[in-house]
């Protein structure tokens, strides 16, 4: 893998390496949430237990007493259970013992704790069966919750690698960061200095692709990256490009008009409107794109699109896409181009993900679907980059302040 940033950049948050953990009781926050099957319980994919295990097992083999938290979907979902899986396949991931304790605070968490040697790894139930822990408050609220209160007598320092989680203000993210001294992780670690310096280093020309469904957010990407002369060119695909081309006074067809509408997203057509004014040479939309008829993949040109849903880019665009992805030195890619779990209409999502793995430039591709993708068709080892997290890296990309970061600066001056 290339390396965009200097190893010796100055970072303005502690890591792991500022503290001496043997001997000493470390609580690590991690995302280890994970697709479970409702009926077995059976883990269906270990993919963030592997991330997250560099972490563990570093603390462990430094002498650590580590106590993980973590959480497990949330409240209401078929997949919010408990996290005895997930010790076990932690345990196969790391090949070695993970203990497992049906509480997060109880007296039989607590006495696991006090009981634990160094070396130990153990890890505390869902942390979401709290309900105190998924409420939005600031660090200090959350510093006197229940959970800190209890738990945080019982530990030395906190490290939070929770990178994917680390744009919510949740108790378990922010909560001990205002009472015991605290680190970030190495996930966490990579994700800041990949994505910051990226940004804040960029090599020109620098290409977005922007798409998937939650459209919002990449337009907010969008407005972004062009006003800090971040992006050479945006290229959208997805509802993103369905957004861009109504904005452009493109027909698209009523069905994906009333889709757009009933998204709610009319704010995003005029924000694209908007940015037209100032960077319309910059903004790509399709030429051509793929509808679904009758179940079918028909791909017609921008200007003859019919009454049909549009499901993915077209081929003429795809190769339009490829010729500018390939002439980038820095490309970051969110979100599909189109319903790619259907063979049919994953070709734009496919071809976009190969041109980029193919591409000379540095490559940085968002969390979630994208990123699935990328695993999914073999991709992943020629990118660059693989980012763990889709709301926090999307976030950051949109200009914004990720509390749980902010909680760890904070903490500084504190300790």
């Amino acid at each position: 893998m290339r390396i965009l940033w200097d190893e010796m950049m100055p970072i303005d948050f502690k890591t792991i390496d500022d503290f001496d953990v043997k001997d000493k009781t470390v609580l690590l926050r991690v995302d280890i949430n994970s697709p479970v099957d409702p009926n077995s319980g059976i883990i269906l994919d270990g993919t963030r237990m592997k991330l997250h295990s560099r972490t563990i097992k570093e603390l462990a083999t430094k002498g650590a007493k580590v106590v993980i938290l973590a959480h497990q979907s949330r409240p209401g979902k078929k997949d919010f259970t408990t996290l005895v899986q997930h010790a076990n396949v932690l345990s196969q991931t790391l090949n070695l013992d993970v203990n497992y304790v049906d509480g997060i605070f109880s007296d039989n968490a607590c006495t696991a704790i006090k009981n634990m040697d160094s070396g130990d790894i153990l890890l505390l139930e869902n942390v979401r069966f709290f309900s105190e822990e998924s409420l939005n408050r600031s660090p200090k609220e959350q510093s006197k919750t229940v959970i800190v209160k209890k738990l945080a007598p019982l530990i030395d320092i906190f490290v939070n690698d929770a990178f994917a989680a680390a744009h919510r203000s949740h108790t378990s993210l922010v909560g001990f960061t205002k009472v015991v001294p605290s680190a970030a992780g190495r996930v966490m670690e990579t994700e800041l200095k990949i994505l910051l310096n990226s940004l804040e280093n960029v090599e020109k020309p620098c290409v977005f692709v922007l798409g998937g469904m939650k459209a919002e957010d990449s337009i907010m990407v969008m407005e972004n990256v062009l006003k800090n002369g971040t992006a050479d060119f945006i290229l959208t695909t997805g509802l993103v490009a369905n957004i861009t081309l109504l904005a452009a006074g493109i027909d698209i067809g009523e069905v994906n008009v009333n889709f757009i509408n009933n998204k709610g997203y009319c704010d995003m057509v005029k924000k694209v409107k908007e940015l037209f004014k100032t960077y319309k040479s910059q903004i790509i939309y399709p030429i051509d794109v793929a509808v679904n008829s009758d179940g079918n993949r028909v791909d017609v040109s921008t200007d003859k699109i019919p009454n049909n849903y549009i499901h993915d880019i077209g081929v003429n665009s795809i190769k339009e896409y490829a010729k500018i992805i390939r002439t980038a030195k820095t490309i970051f890619a969110n979100g599909p181009a189109g319903v790619f779990e259907d063979p049919k209409f994953a070709i734009g999502t496919y071809d976009i993900l190969n041109a980029i793995a193919t591409s000379n430039g540095f490559s940085i591709i968002g969390g979630g679907h994208i990123a699935a993708a990328a695993v999914a068709n073999g991709f992943d080892k020629s990118m660059d980059h693989i980012s763990s997290g889709g709301g926090a890296s999307i976030s950051l990309l949109a200009g914004k302040s990720l509390v749980a970061v902010e909680a760890l600066k904070d903490s500084i001056n504190k300790h």
